[in-house]
């Protein structure tokens, strides 16, 4: 599996960003009074639905770690979960981890960051995307866009290149609103 990430210059980056819905963005950001039980209910209740659709097994193991995926909208790395699965039972191993990954994320259920080396629920699993994604540098959380016009570009300029794709992850890093606000009252 290939991954993709972009390092644009200033002016492409600019470009992108003036595309990107802002409205869908402040959604993505969960505000401080976000019900996250729900969340955490509704991404599970969709898996349930998504697999029984797509005659996979979601099996215990599997659902605790896409609730523990869930659990924030930060990524978390695989030996967390592992940790907080080993605080639950004692059978909890790398592999056993590894594998439910693996499945979450063939399901669309999950995507890997790599340039965190850690995973965050996807909030749209129904439909096959690229992922793009913001991540605040200082906090932590994640924002998936899932935005086709930004996929499509990247696509297509990989083909100027005579490269075919395989998989595309473009992660952007930089601060979400609230702690962008934070800082600039500090």
């Amino acid at each position: 599996m290939v991954s993709f990430s972009l390092h644009r210059s200033p002016r492409a980056r600019r470009a992108i960003v003036q595309n990107l819905d802002m409205n869908t963005l402040e959604q993505q950001f969960p505000p401080a009074q976000h019900d996250h039980a729900d969340c955490v209910a509704s991404a599970i209740q969709t898996a349930e639905k998504l697999c029984h659709e797509r005659g996979l097994r979601f099996t215990a193991i599997r659902r605790r770690v896409l609730e523990l995926v869930w659990d924030s909208h930060k990524p978390i790395g695989a030996y967390a979960i592992l940790e907080s699965l080993g605080e639950e039972s004692k059978s909890a191993a790398p592999p056993t981890v590894y594998r439910a990954l693996d499945f979450l994320i063939e399901a669309g259920l999950v995507h890997r960051l790599d340039s965190l080396n850690a995973y965050i629920g996807c909030p749209d699993p129904a439909s096959r995307h690229a992922g793009q994604f913001l991540i605040c540098t200082n906090c932590r959380t994640v924002a998936e866009l899932g935005d086709s016009d930004v996929e499509k570009f990247v696509a297509g300029k990989a083909r100027e290149l005579g490269f075919t794709a395989v998989r595309q992850m473009l992660e952007i890093e930089g601060l979400c609103k609230l702690c962008r606000t934070q800082l600039q009252n500090a």
